[in-house]
């Protein structure tokens, strides 16, 4: 590799969607040792030494021998449920519990039970008073007086930092016969329990000035586990927070269902995703880093300088997250009266569905009506640009702009930055909620054609015999000038492709390259014109495909395809001329609108022709001139005392 090839590297592996390495230098992930920022705990049948066994068929009762350990003092006291096996409460059992100075409380459905226990118990436990355990007994020592004692044990399961244990009773033939301990034991067909986790990590980067702070969830694959479902419950200080992001990474076939309390946060998420009970919408997550450095280096992306904790925990289908006060948020200035948390629920929702979206020169905003059900009374909804309103039918708000317009500022790096506010409609009042939001425009190749020079109004068809015009376009902030438009070439069935540009110069016959705008804001931009015509002899595609390639030097890095549809003006739709069929089709058309058309005069002027019967008019000589004037050839005229007629 040249000396060029080391400055590239960062780049190239954005360019591959890889969180470069280096963005997650100078945080250096440590064990939280104060006071930690969350408190987080899940749901588990894995144990760190356990073992089952079938010594104790032969024995008149079941032994399930627990043994806890806590990392500090617990808060508050162990509950353990014990629950009957498949076929009900069969035969006695006995629970020994070893839990040196903690308090427990011990529950049944089972009555006949045994309670040998260290522990402090609760008056909740069965009426029977426990048995007090030998003095100095330890995890050594329990397997052996157990067996001694009962003569064969059934389970043994060493626990750590539990909250709560439950039991299920009965004995699987098929056990080994000696209960020997094995470093992480599964114990799923007798026991799930929820411990804490006290491996925390966190860090920050030396140059951090901001609070945005980032909490990461890693869960560890195990490619046996049948999970395919995690609960995730969640809960927030009473001061509502802002500026922090959970990043929850899993298997991508794992769907999450968040139960959010008193949190505005934001999420990302690998996997589906769902936010219970705001919405019933399924979210569909992104491919996240599996390692921690390139988790760490994903929130730096995001701009969160942050690492309020880092918790690699084991595949889980109940999870439990409480948020603490961190320290980082602490300092910032509190509110002096903060909104409750309803109010922010536009603020959440929208900041869960991030309806927006960005090319390389437009943002587009579509938000389905039954997304804001939760919200209600969402009478319209803008941009900061109040002007820039969104258009709205019976099942969408829709909202398309340049980036250069509606108050879109395009400050971070390959981000397009502006507010969405909702107006609400409360009574009479109209309260307005704005939503600030981050756009991230996508590093990739576009292509548009265009009918006109002027590149306003892109289209998808190419006229035959008619110029063309195209633009590629990239967002690119790091070095524009060493991106290059490598080759342009139009392919169409059953005709040769066609090279119209290479290496930004015109190639084919009847193809210009065009003075491009100049770079801003990191966009390369290239244009040029063709004329598509086709080879003589040949016919008329219905579609063409127009595939273009941009790179850095001679690398080949992307490449976009664009389908069009063909139109030839120039020729009738069929230039194969007209069959015998239809020139005798028509000609009889012609013949039966002329018969008709022939019928309906005749039937006019049979109707409307002079009377033949009526009686003719009398070809009598006129008057002389001295004869009155009052009586004409064939009138009548009456007085009233007599009448005369015609002779």
């Amino acid at each position: 590799m040249g000396p060029r090839a080391a400055p590239l590297l960062p780049l190239l592996l954005a360019l591959l969607g890889r969180p470069d390495p280096g963005r997650a230098e100078g945080c250096d992930l440590q064990p939280v040792t104060a006071e930690p920022p969350i408190t987080l705990s899940y749901a588990t049948s894995t144990v760190p030494r356990g073992c089952v066994s079938s010594s104790s068929l032969g024995t008149n009762r079941e032994v399930h021998v627990l043994s806890v350990e806590w990392s500090k003092a617990s808060a508050f006291p162990l509950n353990v449920s014990i629950l009957p096996g498949a076929g009900g409460c069969t035969r006695p059992a006995v629970l020994v519990l070893l839990c040196a100075r903690c308090s427990a409380t011990v529950t049944s459905l089972c009555q006949d039970l045994t309670i040998h226990s260290d522990a402090c118990l609760s008056p909740e436990t069965p009426a029977a008073p426990p048995l007090e355990l030998p003095t100095a007994t330890g995890k050594g020592q329990l397997l052996a007086w157990a067996r001694n004692t009962y003569g064969g044990i059934t389970s043994y399961s060493e626990l750590r930092d539990p909250r709560w244990v439950q039991l299920r009773l009965g004995e699987d033939s098929s056990s080994p016969p000696d209960c020997i301990p094995q470093e992480h034991f599964n114990a799923m067909l007798h026991l799930e329990t929820e411990v804490i986790f006290h491996g925390v990590k966190s860090c920050s980067r030396g140059d951090a000035q901001s609070t945005r702070a980032a909490h990461i969830i890693h869960l560890q694959p195990e490619p046996s586990s049948p999970i395919t479902e995690v609960n995730l419950s969640l809960s927030c200080p009473e001061r509502p927070m802002s500026n922090q992001i959970l990043i929850l990474q899993s298997q991508a076939t794992l769907t999450w269902f968040l139960s959010v309390n008193n949190c505005n946060i934001q999420f990302l998420v690998s996997g589906n995703y769902k936010i219970v009970p705001m919405s019933s919408l399924l979210l569909t997550g992104e491919l996240l880093p599996d390692t921690e450095q390139g988790l760490v280096a994903k929130a730096f992306e995001k701009n969160y300088s942050i690492i309020a904790s880092y918790s690699a925990i084991p595949a889980s289908t109940r999870i439990s997250l409480e948020i603490q006060q961190h320290e980082a948020v602490r300092r910032a200035p509190v509110t002096p009266t903060p909104q409750a948390p309803t109010a922010d629920l536009p603020r959440v929702l929208l900041l869960m569905l991030q309806p927006w979206k960005c090319t390389d020169e437009t943002m587009e905003i579509v938000i389905a009506r039954s997304h804001l059900e939760p919200i209600k009374d969402v009478v319209n909804i803008t941009l900061r640009d109040i002007s820039c309103q969104a258009e709205k039918n019976a099942t969408h708000f829709t909202l398309k702009t340049p980036l250069s317009h509606c108050g879109t500022s395009l400050e971070g790096r390959g981000h397009a930055n502006n507010e969405l506010i909702l107006n609400l409609a409360k009574g009479t009042a109209l309260r307005s909620v704005p939503v600030a939001f981050q756009c991230k425009i996508p590093r990739e190749l576009f292509l548009r054609l265009f009918p006109t020079d002027a590149f306003e109004v892109p289209q998808m068809e190419l006229e035959v015999n008619k110029e063309a015009f195209v633009q590629a376009s990239m967002q690119w902030e790091d070095h524009p000038a060493d991106l290059q438009l490598k080759e342009c070439w139009l392919a169409a069935p059953g005709q040769e492709p066609v090279l119209l540009v290479q290496g930004g110069e015109a190639r084919g016959t009847g193809v210009a390259v065009l003075d491009s705008p100049a770079s801003s804001r990191g966009r390369k931009v290239w244009r040029f014109r063709f004329t598509y015509a086709i080879p003589e002899g040949g016919r008329v595609p219905f579609s063409a495909t127009l595939k273009c390639k941009a790179g850095l030097q001679n690398n080949t890095i992307f490449e976009k395809v664009l389908e069009v549809t063909v139109k030839d003006s120039w020729q009738p739709p069929n230039n194969r001329g007209l069959g015998l069929a239809a020139v005798l089709g028509i000609t009889f058309g012609a013949f039966l609108i002329g018969a008709l058309l022939t019928a309906g005069l005749w039937y006019i002027y049979s109707h409307t022709r002079p009377i033949s019967n009526l009686q003719p008019v009398s070809s009598t000589a006129p008057a002389s001139e001295s004869s009155s004037t009052n009586h004409s050839i064939g009138s009548t005229q009456s007085t009233p005392c007599s009448t005369s007629s015609m002779a």
